[in-house]
């Protein structure tokens, strides 16, 4: 039997993609009405709308998926009209998207492994894109996982030119999002603000109460009750930017040393894991110095 190749048809509809948009803005009756409408006139469809308006800070923050057949252009051009009248800062993103990231890692694996099998395992929407190391003992894990690792040592010397090196990397890359998986240097505060609300960190939630060298340890002493660790995007203030995610364990008496670090490393790398997906799906709206995250 001869076979038969079915050709596209030119006249038949495109099929619609699905949008997410995000905006914050000061808040004010008819934010909805304005975007939706403008939305529906481009045959917009919303499949889902999460919406805050802050009493504090009087901005109001929108996340909005739809689904149109109408171009990027076109959305972007009745977007932009809405967004000129109500002073909106605002997003447009295909969902699922993955998002174009550089992981940072000194010598602890926990957080780097994590993110790179949630990569591989569709678990979480972003495209690693490279791994940046102080130091090389990381290398062999970034090659299990076929990703390039860029060895970028760092001594008081020489921290002005690598983050020279990592700018360069971020626009040779192309990279949209910078995670430090347990990256032990401190970025300068200008390069902070190059990359600001594109830099994520984590770290053990003990601060400030137990700084410096072996916080568990330190913690341990104090016989804490809880152990945590915080998921927060850097700013030029020293592990004080919003913070965007933060878990914790249970802890007692009977717990070593060694116990509080396994399950501390456990904490760290969900949290930064949430933080990182939540941030890739658009989920994350900064706030001032607190953030909006719609689950």
């Amino acid at each position: 039997m001869a076979s038969v190749t079915t050709l596209p048809n030119p006249s038949a509809p495109a099929r619609p993609t699905e949008w997410v948009l995000t905006l914050s803005c000061p808040d004010r009756p008819g934010i909805v009405h304005a975007v939706s409408g403008a939305l529906a006139e481009h045959g917009g469809n919303i499949t889902e709308s999460q919406q805050f308006g802050d009493p504090v800070s009087g901005l109001f923050f929108l996340r909005m998926q739809v689904e149109s057949a109408s171009d990027r252009a076109e959305l972007e051009a009745a977007i932009a009209e809405v967004a000129g009248r109500f002073a909106m800062t605002w997003e447009l993103d295909v969902v699922g998207r993955p998002v174009r990231t550089l992981l940072m890692v000194s010598k602890a694996a926990h957080c780097l492994v994590d993110l790179l099998y949630r990569e591989r395992s569709g678990q979480a929407p972003i495209d690693v894109v490279g791994v940046v190391g102080n130091h090389t003992d990381l290398a062999d894990h970034a090659a299990f996982y076929g990703k390039p690792f860029h060895h970028v040592p760092v001594t008081a010397a020489t921290k002005g030119a690598a983050e020279d090196r990592l700018r360069e990397l971020v626009r040779e890359l192309d990279v949209e999002l910078v995670v430090l998986a347990r990256y032990m240097q401190i970025l300068s505060d200008g390069l902070c603000r190059d990359l600001s609300g594109r830099v994520i960190n984590i770290h053990h939630s003990f601060l400030p109460s137990f700084k410096g060298a072996r916080p568990y340890a330190q913690a341990h002493d104090r016989g804490v009750k809880l152990i945590g660790a915080t998921s927060h995007y850097v700013t030029g203030d020293l592990d004080e930017g919003p913070i965007i995610e933060q878990d914790v364990e249970r802890v007692d008496h009977s717990r070593a040393v060694t116990d509080l670090v396994s399950l501390g490393e456990d904490v760290e790398r969900r949290t930064l894991a949430r933080a990182v997906r939540w941030h890739a799906e658009h989920r994350v709206l900064l706030n001032g110095h607190r953030t909006v995250v719609f689950h």
